[in-house]
């Protein structure tokens, strides 16, 4: 997968109990610790603190697609690409999770399949963007958003908006940043930009959990509770376990406000 070295194939996949420590941190925190034990080759930790929040929001594309590489790292490529196959299905169009996907086929000497997998992923790296085509762009877009990512648990959404709209500027169709930049957007308010991003991230995607989640934030916080009632019913339709839906419309009938 890369040069870093990989683990034993004997590892086996944590669980997690309602016990967990991650449980009691923000998606935010559990995330941003996962980043920094995968920067410091502790990927068997990193995965714990990924799988952590997939329990929780199983459909965040970008963290499946990091839930996979730690499973690459340590040698479980079976589960990597179960990962990288399950990014995409929430994302087509997720350039990196296609590159990865096409490492981890060619890995497993299914080459024809890598083949194709990295014939899509370059596909979209060039319409993304003609200036950065290939990987290259796909890192300098990744890296903007680790920052931006670092800025955001840093309670400096400021920041994160710059390094975010950077990422963007490089690979404007990677929905999961753009849902992050809204995200920061929403912090910062700017409720307006936020719904603006999100609507259109829901205009492709539909499906995207995430966005509908944050939109409904956003209509909330502008005043339109009846709109943002309506995406949080249509979350809990779609995921009737989708405990954040629940929790945002239950308070909003309470007639309190609610968190980002």
């Amino acid at each position: 997968m890369s040069p870093k070295k990989k683990r034993s194939r004997e590892y086996r996949r944590p669980r997690f109990g309602p016990g967990s420590p991650a449980r009691s941190m923000s998606f935010k925190q559990v995330v941003a610790q996962g980043i920094a034990a995968w920067e410091r080759d502790d990927f068997e930790a990193a995965y714990e603190h990924f799988r952590s929040v997939l329990e929780e929001h199983p459909n965040f594309a970008d963290v499946r697609n990091k839930a996979g590489l730690c499973l690459a790292m340590m040698g479980d490529v079976e589960g990597a690409l179960e990962q990288f196959d399950y990014a995409l299905s929430l994302n087509e169009a997720y350039a990196e999770a296609h590159l990865n996907r096409a490492i981890v086929l060619n890995e497993m000497g299914r080459f024809e399949e890598a083949k194709e997998a990295f014939k899509r992923a370059s596909e979209l790296d060039t319409r993304d963007s003609g200036t950065f085509p290939s990987d290259a762009g796909n890192r300098l877009a990744i890296s903007h958003a680790k920052t931006g990512d670092l800025y955001l648990v840093a309670d400096r959404p400021g920041d994160a908006a710059r390094e975010y709209e950077a990422a963007l500027r490089i690979r404007p169709r990677f929905a999961d940043i753009r849902t992050k930049l809204a995200e920061a957007y929403i912090q910062l308010g700017r409720l307006e930009e936020a719904r603006d991003e999100l609507e259109s991230i829901l205009e492709t995607r539909p499906e995207f959990t995430g966005a509908r989640i944050r939109l409904g934030v956003a209509l909330h916080r502008l005043g339109d509770d009846e709109g943002a009632a309506a995406h949080w019913r249509r979350c809990i339709e779609e995921d009737p376990e989708d405990m954040r839906a629940r929790a945002y419309l239950a308070a909003i009938e309470r007639g309190e406000g609610v968190d980002a």
